[in-house]
């Protein structure tokens, strides 16, 4: 599903060169939820941002159903994020004059897909993640969670075959955050999404089939979780 190989990214300023990233080698079969920890400045925002086709490697490879994305025409990027990629983000990004409904159809939408078809399938997965009833409330008369189980709600609208998380509970409460972190899992299970996940939390980590440790942009450690945690 995902191939980083001989991956780097490095960043100039002026005469300086900062290597962001460096990886050898990492596999992500389809269907697994794997989560990248790592200090700050470890290189994991770059690896998502990789991944999710939102930058592109200085050298090397990143395959996603084997298509290297990094030789794709931007036109062919954009569809490519559109139909096969769903972001979660720390900050929610919910457009603040929208409903629960239309945040969460807004990516389909955008896609050219019919309302028709789109707002009955965003009121279904409104109801899956826990906000029947709270369709038609806009960000400001939601709480925190509210607001990240529409982000997960949106992010799962197209159907994507990854989904892309940069820590979805940093600014959430833990009970509310497990609950999101229950949301994810459910999405590898019930609709085979592979998911990568970007977290400095241990405990929201070993929800995770597999975590992945960062450290100076290099893999330092790769293991199993042996018992889900959700």
């Amino acid at each position: 599903m995902i191939e980083a190989k001989n991956a780097t990214k490095v960043y100039r300023r002026g005469k300086t060169e900062v290597r962001a990233l460096s990886i050898s080698t990492l596999t992500v079969p389809k269907g697994q939820f794997l989560s990248v920890m790592g200090p700050s400045g470890s290189g994991k925002s770059t690896l998502l941002n990789l991944l999710g086709a939102l930058d592109q490697p200085t050298s090397g490879s990143i395959v996603i159903e084997g298509r290297e994305i990094s030789k794709l025409a931007d036109r062919e990027l954009s569809q490519f994020r559109r139909e096969r990629l769903g972001f979660v983000f720390q900050f929610f990004n919910l457009l603040p004059t929208l409903s629960a409904v239309e945040n969460a159809a807004l990516p389909a939408l955008l896609s050219g897909r019919p309302r028709s078809e789109v707002l009955p399938r965003a009121h279904g997965l409104l109801e899956a993640v826990g906000l029947t009833g709270r369709d038609h409330h806009r960000p400001d008369e939601l709480s925190g969670g509210e607001m990240q189980r529409v982000a997960v709600a949106r992010a799962l609208i197209t159907e994507p075959a990854i989904l892309l998380a940069d820590e979805p509970t940093g600014n959430l409460d833990s009970r509310t955050g497990a609950e999101v972190l229950r949301l994810i899992r459910e999405a590898t299970r019930d609709r085979k999404v592979t998911v990568v996940m970007v977290t400095h939390d241990p405990n929201a980590a070993a929800v995770g089939d597999r975590i992945v440790r960062l450290a100076d942009g290099a893999v330092v450690g790769d293991e199993e979780v042996r018992v889900q945690a959700a």
